[in-house]
């Protein structure tokens, strides 16, 4: 089958990314592609299912199960059954009589060969009878590349295979196995309990970090702040900022549990409050004029788009709210909504387009806490039709992996979108298993994971995904626990006595950098909540985010009601 498009092999080799970036073109292709074989003999696919135009199908039966794939120059002969979320990776073997249950991953250069010929000495081997006792694969196995699984083996649930395994005998459930013959190295459920072990070992960690936090919470708070007039700024030298002092409220309230000592707590909201335009709703930058609505009633982008977000929670901190609406989101019609959501960059700026949407439905938030009209009406209905309608179910993300920076924008755009929308809402996100596989792939990139690069911004919009989703599902859970508890390690030594925590280091050196200031604290706070939550240990912390970061929906489902827990 030739592309009409000429896509040059990409999803043929690559077809995760079919479903998110292929054309109407790309699209009928594929529909040919699998009316060809349909017709060519028994066959049937589920939904949202891709074969590649090389890959050599010559089955007598064969059923792909939903969202599963058949990638490059794959050969798939004999009777062959899958469940969903299948995928046999180019070059792959899948022969004979084989059986795949559901989340069978099938590496590259793999043989499944579940048909066998005779050795009797009495016939050359080209005239042995074939036999065929047939492969059993259970759910949630990953058959790494190079592996060989032999006719008449069963492989249980949840089972890993090393590259290079040869594997002639049954493998019970959660085993993982390497070599040749394939040997049991170890239960993969060990990785959980690892992980418990390693949190009962951190406790000691965390409590001693929580109790010196609390200790210098107000010196790290006072050297942030300008004597003259009584401002914050991110870290001593740095200019002041609106943030600077909602991040102060915030690690206050945190830390202290109240507002920051260097001034009232009534002096603190009146600064807050008379920062916000009357007109508009919005929140410029000191100094700044107030911004122009911009396309369905925000700017594009800018300080004041977060500051939606920061000074409304820092006034709600504070026992406050904004002294008006926001504005321009009120005349905002579901139409004017919905043409501004297709129109933002979600191919490659997906952390813009999420953040876009966090403002939006935070500003609609604080309408109706303030009791208006959030929006016209519909519009935020609205909102969350398009974003189901739009959310790819093989990732659970809006947006696409981008060639230089791989799911960092998806991911990172996932938490601002989610936090804002279905976090701060209430509602259930889409395709929660789906996700935490696409934040834990994420998560292995070691361009942003590797020791020394991780920043507060990548780690946090890991974290609060594979939290968030992890009050849906325990999918992956062992693993989500043992990168929590690798994580929490590392966080929990980057604080710096006086001073708090560093932002972190980024690739391009924009952001606040190592230096310890009041962003880099009040997001590493929230991160080492959200960690130790996982692994059961946040109560030893003392503190629990309830501003931007909080873990409770600040208003349950899109007509406004107030969560009864705050």
């Amino acid at each position: 089958m030739t592309d009409p498009e000429g896509d040059d092999g990409l999803f043929d080799h690559c077809p995760w990314l079919f479903q998110e970036q292929a054309s109407p073109a790309q699209r009928a292709a594929q529909e040919e592609r699998q009316k060809q074989l349909l017709q060519a003999g028994d066959v049937e696919f589920g939904e949202g299912c891709f074969v590649a135009g090389n890959a050599a199908v010559y089955p007598e039966r064969l059923r792909l199960g939903d969202r599963s794939y058949l990638a490059a120059h794959t050969y798939v002969t004999g009777n062959v059954g899958t469940g969903a979320d299948c995928s046999v990776n180019p070059y792959a073997v899948v022969r004979g009589t084989v059986t795949l249950g559901s989340g069978v991953r099938i590496g590259a250069h793999s043989s499944l060969l579940g048909f066998n010929h005779g050795a009797a000495p009495d016939l050359p081997v080209h005239q042995q009878p074939v036999t065929s006792a047939g492969i059993v694969v259970g759910d949630d196995v990953w058959i790494g590349s190079h592996v060989v699984v032999v006719d008449g083996v069963t492989i249980g649930d949840h089972c890993v295979i090393g590259a290079g395994a040869v594997v002639t005998k049954d493998l019970p459930a959660w085993t993982v196995a390497a070599g040749n013959p394939a040997r049991r190295i170890r239960d993969r459920r060990d990785a959980r309990g690892a992980a418990r072990a390693r949190g009962k070992g951190l406790a000691g960690q965390v409590s001693a970090f929580a109790e010196a936090a609390r200790a210098q919470a107000a010196d790290l708070l006072g050297r942030c702040r300008l004597p003259e007039d009584g401002r914050y700024v991110d870290r001593p030298g740095a200019r002041p900022t609106v943030r600077a002092v909602c991040d102060a409220v915030e690690i206050a309230d945190l830390l202290l549990g109240e507002a920051p000592p260097q001034l009232p707590a009534a002096e603190h909201v009146a600064r807050l409050r008379a920062l916000q335009d009357a007109a508009t709703g919005l929140v410029p930058e000191y100094g700044q004029a107030p911004p122009s609505a911009g396309p369905a009633g925000l700017p594009d982008d800018g300080a004041a788009v977060y500051h939606v977000l920061c000074v409304g929670y820092a006034l709600d901190l504070l026992g406050s709210s904004f002294a008006h609406p926001v504005h321009t989101v009120r005349g905002v019609t579901a139409d004017r909504l919905v043409e501004r959501l297709a129109a933002l960059p979600w191919r490659d700026r997906a952390w813009h387009a999420g953040a876009w949407v966090d403002a939006w439905a935070t500003a609609a938030h604080w309408n109706l806490r303030l009791g208006t009209e959030p929006a016209a009406p519909g519009a935020v209905e609205a909102l969350f039709g398009w974003l189901h309608t739009h959310v790819d179910a093989w990732t659970g993300m809006w947006g696409s992996p981008t060639p230089d920076s791989g799911r960092l924008q998806m991911v990172n755009g996932y938490y601002r979108l989610t936090r804002g929308s279905f976090a701060q809402f209430g509602l259930p996100v889409p395709y929660a298993e789906r996700v935490v596989d696409t934040v834990l792939d994420h998560a292995r990139d070691r361009r942003f994971f590797a020791p020394g690069r991780e920043n507060a911004c990548n780690v946090l919009d890991v974290v609060h995904p594979l939290w968030l989703c992890g009050r849906q599902t325990d999918h992956r859970g062992e693993e989500t626990r043992a990168w929590a508890a690798t994580q929490l390690a590392a966080a929990l030594t980057r604080w710096q006595p006086g001073q708090g925590f560093g932002f972190g280091p980024t690739p391009d050196g924009s952001g606040p950098g190592r230096d310890p200031g009041l962003q880099g604290t009040e997001m590493w706070l929230a991160i080492v909540w959200l960690l130790a939550d996982l692994l059961g240990l946040a109560d030893l912390l003392g503190y629990r985010p309830r501003g931007i970061h909080r873990p409770e929906p600040a208003l349950t489902g899109p007509t406004g009601e107030r969560d009864p827990g705050r």
